[in-house]
């Protein structure tokens, strides 16, 4: 049984303060909000957590074995280093999408995202277990995207193509699963999924190929934090590639390399 904790990121008076006392240059918000999602990242990221950027404004991060402590210890380091603040909800489930509506409405109660009051909101449960198989992570991966897309089209137009297979695939298990689905870059699409089979994995990609026409191979990954699983779907995702299959899974190992 899967038990996925997600957090959800939100910065407080994100949108009033960008105009206030006049509306702030676009570069200098997109700095802002880039090196913001690269220190959470880091955060997370070095307690073995995933967090993924969505609107920026408010990103959702996969946060098993990070406690309450470790939150308000995020919340300060933002403080102390940034001029904005963030509110964090926690929300625990089997199915992720759950889990994100649970956390999201920690968040939602307190006050609404452009409440010029709420200041630095913690509220939500916190996953306690200690199973190993607590994760899945998908890795999801465009077949020959640089054969089919990066070395024969333009940038912009490779650009449609991946970001139509992601829609795709995104909406698709968000739907028939209560997946949750990122866009992390190049053709690299990672899921935080329930425990699924294989033929429903493979139905995911059908669906894909069938709707616009792009083809994903996908790795999957079981283990107690974000990194594990992770680590272990992409080990996955090269026996596809080295098998010429679409769907594979890899139990993580006992331990996981930090490099």
């Amino acid at each position: 049984m899967t038990n996925t904790q997600l957090t959800l990121i939100q910065i407080d008076n994100y949108g009033p303060w960008t105009v206030t006392p006049e509306p702030r240059r676009e570069m200098d918000l997109q700095t802002l909000q880039s090196r913001l999602f690269a220190d959470l990242a880091q955060f997370v990221g070095s307690r073995d957590g995933y967090v993924f950027f969505t609107r920026f404004d408010n990103m959702v991060a996969v946060t098993n074995g990070l406690d309450r402590t470790d939150h308000e210890l995020m919340q300060e380091s933002i403080r102390n280093r940034y001029p904005v603040t963030l509110s964090l909800g926690v929300g625990v489930d089997e199915v992720p999408v759950e889990a994100l509506e649970r956390a999201t409405e920690e968040i939602q109660l307190a006050g609404s995202a452009q409440d010029g009051d709420r200041r630095e909101v913690l509220g939500g449960e916190f996953y306690t277990g200690s199973a190993t198989g607590d994760l899945n992570i998908a890795h999801f991966d465009v077949n020959d995207a640089t054969g089919k897309y990066t070395d024969r089209l333009n940038e912009f137009d490779s650009f449609i193509h991946i970001e139509q297979g992601y829609a795709s695939l995104m909406r698709h298990m968000r739907e028939a699963h209560g997946a949750l689905s990122f866009f992390v870059g190049g053709d690299n699409i990672i899921s935080v999924c329930p425990s699924l089979t294989e033929s429903e994995y493979r139905s995911a990609i059908e669906h894909v190929e069938s709707e616009v026409g792009v083809e994903l191979k996908v790795g999957v990954g079981t283990g107690e934090s974000a990194h594990v699983a992770g680590f272990a779907a992409k080990h996955a995702l090269e026996d596809c590639r080295h098998r010429g299959t679409d769907v594979e899974f890899e139990a993580a190992p006992a331990q996981v390399s930090d490099d």
